[in-house]
């Protein structure tokens, strides 16, 4: 059947808070959201049910229609939308007549059957950034992107498409920002004016509606912040998850398990995580333990306790065909698996064999299989670990014919190890009565950040897969995923002992610092790599925790705001065109006041761009004058971290877990800079949800740089600080540190003199 265009339309209405335009070969619909926030969805058949696995908020009551020079226009005292009813072309404009973005007036949206494509126009110096998960340039402008979730085995730099899919994008041009989010979850593609003489950019789908949200806010930050206000935040991370986690494919028994553990605390290397991979099972079934080589966990996991290790084990969807095997067992009497469209069971194979697929779709199957995790709670396991959940199947080509419930896998392959995910967080959440799960997912899908954090799948162990490793963490944060990590030293092949500690110092500065390998592959632990780069590594994780009170704040302001710990420098600076150069894309903001430079691990020196304003270099405490590019040493033992000029970090003494007390001393990092900043510092007890019922710990840390004093406010909420006492530890413009005597910390203000 021939492509068509869509025609004039018949009829337009606005209706309680929607508004309705009908064409010849579609309808669209429109709703607003916020000031800042609309909706346009453009269907052939409209599900009335218009659920969201991404979009937790509800529009607005009303909606602002009038008629105005043969354009129907909704105006929102912030956004202006312009619809041409006769083409049915969408614009978007600021509150004073700045356009934004809009269709490409020779096409518009164009149908063939169940397919769509929108295109849409392009200007001359137009970048696009996001997509999450995405190889390439931090720049998307001139890049092409498929979404559909895929087991990306060996991937390569330029590999797509990966696990996950985020189809949100914030686009630039002049001095204006905007967004888009395009909640579809067949397969759908975005072409940044790859192969369109660059005058538009396009996005189609399979199937399913042109539903899109528009985000108009100006700034970056602000269209994250509308974004995940949209789609959900992050709740707080457990505060051992932001610990060192050492995992490996695989720890073959519960000795191996303890034998590891102990050895960090032999050698006072700080940890806090082991892992278990898939060989900890009875046959890789889901929810069950070795009998021989893992015969006790409940022991195990006591002993791991005592040494202050938390666990994670790994869970796949493949339930194994058993007739003995009470999962498979309760899926077949109450219908819970995946079918092929003529009822039949759909059967494939992973790690146990053959295997059936449970259809997360469904609140009931979610609630089984989240009640099933009691086998791995009852013992103290208390992290969750979801792979293989893209689905993957041995083969990698589950067929289309396959269905859950009603959903065809062409629909909802791409929201399945999300659903998957959901239904693990919330079934663990009820079984630890009150702890806060930590669950990790392969397969994603916006929205994620609700449920779960993400790593980046089974990278590669060379320089290339490190850097790329720091731009997908960053693109992850532009779509509202803060909790974000990387295989540190590569998944597969076997890294040189340079890039295992170069890795190791980039983990540092990652929202989750773990460390996995694959099998067959070298020894990853710290101690492997000879007694001179077991020092560097231990330095660098003790450095980690030093940092654990800045970096739990940052999570605080992810939690509260959206805006993730890792951020490109795209999100502060949109309109500095070094930000996109690829010898500097892959830098970062890690919270709001470090730059980190990635560095290979082989460059003794590296050139870095140091956005306008002062810089103080981490290590040596050497003032830098910003706006320009300089060459910073780069040894193994130094990669290259500046601070911002009135940056206030807080810090503690190092600490072997998390769960050790600590000395009870708090430290004030400020470096003296010409204005007046502040920080927001926040605690809680990092393990329950009473911070929720308001038992936190947080206050408003201001430096003036004019008076040289230091201003701590009256502390919010009604935890009790871990920490007894305050130093101010001052960084002047001359590299000298001036450590100040403690003072008592209380709940009430404080002034201190620099």
């Amino acid at each position: 059947m021939p492509a068509k265009a869509t025609k004039k339309t018949k009829n337009n209405e606005a209706k309680d808070n929607c508004l309705i335009i009908k064409s010849a070969h579609a309808e669209a619909r429109v709703w607003v959201y916020s000031p800042t926030i609309i909706r346009v969805n453009i269907s052939k058949k409209f599900n009335e049910a218009d659920e969201s696995f991404a979009v937790i908020q509800q529009p607005q009551a009303n909606i602002s229609v009038k008629e105005k020079d043969g354009l129907t226009v909704v105006d929102t005292g912030a956004l202006v939308l312009k619809i041409n009813p006769q083409s049915l072309q969408f614009n978007f404009y600021t509150a004073d007549g700045c356009w934004l973005d809009g269709d490409y007036e020779r096409f518009g949206t164009v149908w063939d059957d169940a397919k769509w494509s929108n295109y849409r126009k392009m200007q001359p110096d137009a970048r696009f950034i996001g997509l999450g998960e995405k190889t390439g340039p931090l720049d998307r402008r001139g890049q092409a992107y498929v979404n559909w979730n895929t087991d990306a085995v060996d991937y390569g730099p330029k590999t797509d498409p990966l696990y996950k899919t985020f189809p949100f994008f914030i686009g630039l041009h002049g001095k204006e920002t905007y967004g888009l989010f395009l909640d579809n979850t067949h397969r759908t593609y975005f072409d940044f004016g790859a192969s369109t003489d660059h005058k538009m950019y396009w996005m189609a789908a399979d199937g399913g509606d042109l539903n899109y949200y528009f985000f108009g806010a100006q700034g970056v930050a602000k269209i994250i912040q509308d974004y995940t206000w949209l789609t959900g935040r992050m709740e707080m991370p457990p505060l051992w998850s932001l610990g060192y986690q050492q995992c490996r494919w695989s720890y073959m028994s519960a000795k191996e398990v303890l034998k590891v553990a102990g050895k960090f605390r032999k050698k006072k290397i700080p940890a806090d995580v082991m892992y278990c991979d898939i060989d900890y099972m009875d046959g890789y079934k889901i929810f069950t333990w070795n009998k021989e080589t893992f015969e006790d966990p409940k022991a195990m996991l006591d002993e791991l306790k005592q040494l202050g290790f938390k666990l994670v084990i790994i869970v796949d969807p493949g339930i194994k065909i058993d007739k003995t095997y009470k999962q498979y067992d309760d899926g077949i009497k109450k219908n819970y698996f995946a079918k092929y469209v003529n009822g039949d069971l759909y059967t494939g194979e992973v790690w146990p064999g053959r295997c059936h697929f449970p259809d997360f779709y469904r609140a009931d199957v979610r609630e089984w299989w989240g009640k099933s995790f009691s086998a791995l709670t009852e013992p103290g396991v208390e992290g969750f670990w979801n792979d293989m959940n893209e689905p993957a199947a041995w083969g990698q080509n589950i067929p289309p014919i396959v269905k859950f419930g009603d959903k065809p896998l062409s629909e909802v392959r791409n929201v399945y190890g999300h659903q998957m995910s959901r239904g693990t967080y919330d079934g663990t959440r009820k079984l630890l009565k009150g702890k806060r799960p930590f669950v990790l997912t392969r397969a994603a899908y916006a929205g994620i950040q609700r449920y779960s954090a993400v790593w980046t799948g089974d990278n590669t162990a060379n320089d290339a897969h490190m850097l790329l490793g720091a731009r997908l963490v960053n693109s992850l944060g532009i779509t509202g995923v803060s909790f974000t990590g990387v295989d540190i030293g590569g998944f597969s092949g076997n890294p040189t002992p340079e890039l295992m500690v170069r890795w190791n110092s980039l983990g540092v500065y990652t929202p989750m610092f773990r460390n996995h390998a694959m099998i067959g592959t070298v020894r990853r632990e710290p101690w492997e790599w000879g007694r001179d780069n077991e020092t560097i590594i231990r330095k660098d994780i003790e450095q980690r925790y030093r940092l654990l009170p800045y970096l739990y704040s940052a999570f605080y302001q992810s939690a509260q705001t959206g805006l993730p710990v890792c951020r490109t420098l795209a999100i502060e600076h949109p309109f500095d065109f070094n930000v996109y150069n690829e010898a500097y894309q892959n830098q970062f903001m890690f919270g709001d006041n470090m730059l980190v430079a990635p560095a290979e691990s082989v460059a003794k020196k590296v050139k870095v761009y140091l956005p306008a304003g002062n810089w103080y270099r981490f290590s040596s405490g050497e003032a830098i004058k910003g706006g320009d590019v300089v060459k910073a040493d780069a040894p193994l033992t130094d990669l290259p971290v500046f601070i911002r000029a009135g940056a206030i970090i807080p810090m503690q003494s190092v600490v072997q877990n998390t769960a050790e007390p600590g000395d009870g001393m708090l430290e004030l990092h400020i470096w003296d800079g010409p204005q007046a900043t502040e920080f927001t510092y926040y605690e809680d007890d990092g393990a329950t949800y009473d911070y929720e019922k308001g038992a936190f710990y947080k206050r408003t840390i201001s430096f003036d740089p004019a008076q040289q004093l230091v201003t701590l406010s009256t502390v919010e909420g009604t935890f009790t600080s871990r920490f007894k006492e305050v130093r101010m530890m001052m960084h002047h413009t001359d590299g000298h540190l001036k450590k100040h005597k403690p003072s008592e910390l209380t709940n009430e203000p404080m002034v201190l003199k620099c």
